[in-house]
């Protein structure tokens, strides 16, 4: 599977909006980089940053993908505009859904590999970011999260190239790991299961275990 890179966007935090007459301070506000090429570290791409290292960010976060099939449910059914950088990514991607990508999943971009270690869970900074309060639960109820990737081996990635999957983990999909732990009709066994694979971000998994019955 070869997933096309429609932009690459970084951004460092900032005040975002202001809530109570605080300014909310966020990296999820990106812009695309011109290139050619960007470096990649194990937590980061260049020019990126987070602003709550408690929660973004890190080995398993370093960088979010984003893919634009999504793109026609959120303009067309929900009237949310959407373009490179809209839902905070690092990758705008194409050809592939929640349901094509797993756990585990290893993609070759350039010099770099990278392994997909979770979804991405919404929070309301997202809401902020797109000045629509209903849009991290919709996230939430549709499982279009996109997903997060750790970074096995750092180097330098073209940003109009592409990532080309070097392994299928056959691991869960990124949508069936999201909704095992926000819907509760996912069988307990299943959510074990999933949870106990070796490659899901620590996090993620300490939540499902903490969900189950």
């Amino acid at each position: 599977m070869n997933l096309p890179l429609l932009s690459v966007n970084v951004g460092l935090p900032r005040v975002i909006a202001e809530v109570d007459g605080i300014g909310v301070v966020s990296g999820i506000a990106k812009s695309p980089v011109a290139g050619p090429s960007i470096a990649v570290a194990f937590t980061q791409i260049e020019g990126d940053g987070q602003a709550d290292l408690s929660v973004h960010g890190g080995a398993d976060k370093a960088v979010y993908a984003y893919p634009t099939t999504n793109w026609p449910w959120w303009q067309q059914v929900h009237a949310v505009g959407c373009e490179p950088g809209s839902m905070g990514e690092n990758l705008t991607l194409e050809g592939a859904t929640e349901d094509d990508i797993a756990i585990g999943d290893r993609f070759r971009w350039g010099t770099v590999l990278l392994e997909v270690s979770q979804p991405r869970a919404p929070c309301y900074k997202l809401a902020l970011h797109t000045r629509r309060p209903d849009v991290p639960g919709l996230m939430t109820a549709s499982a279009r999260c996109g997903w997060y990737l750790r970074v096995l081996e750092e180097g330098s990635g073209a940003v109009y190239g592409t990532l080309v999957r070097e392994r299928a983990s056959g691991g869960p999909s990124i949508r069936e790991t999201f909704r095992a732990l926000f819907d509760r009709r996912t069988p307990p066994e299943r959510i074990a299961e999933i949870a106990s694979h070796p490659a899901l971000a620590e996090i993620w998994s300490k939540a499902l275990r903490k969900a189950l019955p």
